[in-house]
């Protein structure tokens, strides 16, 4: 009699050894041995499982048995209600808050009038040098300022922007934590709290003027919109969510054109034909966020119920990370994901999330992109990429290049 043989359980010991730095610097590994071997586990430096397939991460934030939650570190940055981590009548309220101004409807009401201009401002700034530096001085730059107007945060520069959301992604993703849920570096909150102290005393005069008088700005009417006449909503009440805005509304559009023109510029042939036909821009963004997904892995859920998962039973209050960058290299629904290719079959990704959570802005950061990228093409259309500096991509919650040299002849 042939003797049956037992399913084995993965050794999972190497996950004690996964530390923060790793996963920050490059996740890849990491995450390619999780799908291989166990795609949704626990890992003890997130004190949380973590989903990294693109079918569990769907499943988990499309089921009725899970609601958002938002990470610890992430809870620590924004406060409450953050409009990621809330769900319920706060959710729709908050949703219903935003969502007016993002319709795509609205969006191509204002969006040429708003990135273009702004898009080619920077543009003349460097156009005539033959080199730039892109990340610092294009790709962020065109991101923050068209949603800094956007919210009505005109007065402030495009610097202060950038630095705000590079505090409060460094205070997002200092997600490590010791075996007793502690974090590994208390420290590292203390820059996003200073932005976060530059932020209300900067907005807190804006917000009493558009209490007294609404005006068209985005903050405006989150203070105004929906409520009974003479009302508006209390800033507490909004306030983290214009930390979310200004983390991750400005950090994405602005990392998602810089990673498409690193994918891009990995297949030459493929920037020719992008440069060639803008028409194909809206589809090299496209890969570029599936290939390098700027929010890579900063949401959650946590079970409402105990609950079976790929297999793993799941008591109610379990927390589960999405990294939906991971998801988006899954060799069972792409193949090779690692290359950035034009041509790839045009499946949905994760860059912007699956769910009821997701991404409210999705219209708004794709048209940014657009448009940023439309201008840069036309007028440095022998762009090319000065490979005697390397690209270094960063970041585990957030993730992009950290710079993009760039050369041209003039």
């Amino acid at each position: 009699m042939t003797a049956v043989q037992q399913p084995t359980t993965p050794d999972l010991s190497w996950l004690e050894s996964v530390s923060m730095s790793q996963l920050e610097r490059n996740p890849y590994p990491t995450y390619e041995r999780l799908r291989r071997e166990a795609p949704l586990a626990f890992v003890p430096v997130l004190g949380s499982y973590v989903a990294s397939t693109a079918e569990i991460c769907r499943e988990v934030a499309t089921s009725p048995h899970f609601e958002a939650v938002i990470t610890p570190a992430g809870g620590r940055t924004f406060g409450h209600p953050a409009i990621i981590g809330v769900n319920g009548d706060i959710h729709a309220d908050l949703r219903g808050m935003v969502e007016p101004q993002l319709q795509p409807v609205e969006v191509d009401r204002w969006v040429d009038d708003l990135v273009r201009p702004i898009a080619r401002r920077y543009l003349e700034a460097f156009e005539d040098a033959g080199r730039a530096e892109l990340v610092g001085e294009y790709c962020e730059p065109v991101s923050v300022r068209s949603l800094g107007d956007l919210l009505g945060l005109q007065s402030v520069s495009s610097d202060q922007l950038r630095d705000w959301f590079h505090k409060l992604s460094r205070s997002f993703t200092n997600a490590g934590v010791d075996e007793n849920g502690e974090f590994l570096d208390p420290e590292g909150f203390r820059e996003g709290d200073e932005a976060k102290a530059e932020i209300r005393a900067t907005v807190d005069p804006l917000i009493d003027r558009w209490i007294a008088e609404p005006a068209e700005t985005a903050i405006s009417h989150w203070l105004h919109d929906g409520m009974p006449p003479g009302q508006t909503r209390e800033r507490e009440y909004v306030y983290p969510t214009i930390y979310v805005y200004l983390l991750g509304a400005m950090q994405e559009p602005g990392h998602g054109l810089a990673s498409t023109l690193v994918g891009l510029f990995s297949r030459p042939e493929q920037l020719e034909e992008v440069v060639d036909d803008p028409t194909l821009i809206p589809r090299a963004i496209s890969e570029g966020m599936r290939w390098t997904s700027p929010i890579w892995s900063a949401t959650a859920r946590i079970s409402t119920r105990e609950v079976t998962v790929a297999g793993v039973d799941l008591p109610a209050g379990t927390p589960v990370i999405l990294s939906y960058g991971a998801a988006n290299h899954d060799t069972g629904r792409y193949d090779a994901p690692t290359e950035f290719d034009l041509h790839r079959p045009p499946l949905p990704h994760l860059a912007f999330g699956a769910g009821n959570h997701a991404c409210a802005g999705i219209y708004y950061a794709n048209q940014v992109m657009r448009i940023a990228m439309e201008e840069l093409l036309e007028a440095i259309p022998n762009l090319e990429r000065d490979t005697s500096e390397d690209v270094e991509f960063w970041g585990w919650g957030f993730r992009g290049p950290t710079s993009l040299h760039c050369t041209w002849e003039v």
